[in-house]
């Protein structure tokens, strides 16, 4: 996703709790086993994936733990920066009170507009 120009997949949640690095493994199989991705502190045991260190329990992080964990973050800012137009419908940051059933079609709707918004604000690349 160069650039965070655009949404390359979509994981609709399920009613109930469930983590993130639970649903990321439900989603491996869609993926080519040698892909690597990046995921932030909730993803933390993926086997293909890169995630910021955390601080022990008596141990502050080295200052080059810091700067590693800060390349990495600079890398994903644009997967939280989508994640937050998204949020901007309610519908999707809040609980959802509709029928169970449309959810999904509304969560690939929002998708689709943010889509839309992120092609009218990206400048393609020619």
């Amino acid at each position: 996703m160069p650039k965070g120009g655009d949404i390359v997949d979509v994981t609709v949640g399920k009613p109930g709790p469930t983590s993130d690095i639970s649903l990321f493994r439900g989603q491996q199989e869609k993926f080519d086993s040698g892909q690597r991705f990046q995921g932030d502190k909730a993803y933390i045991g993926g086997d293909n994936m890169t995630t910021p260190q955390k601080k022990t329990k008596n141990k502050e992080l080295t200052d080059e733990q810091k700067e590693a964990n800060k390349k990495l973050s600079s890398k994903r800012i644009f997967v939280e920066h989508i994640i937050r137009i998204i949020k901007i419908f309610r519908i999707a940051s809040s609980r959802f009170r509709l029928h169970k059933d449309t959810y999904e079609k509304v969560i690939l709707t929002i998708c689709g507009l943010v889509r839309l918004r992120i092609d009218s604000l990206v400048l393609p690349n020619l």
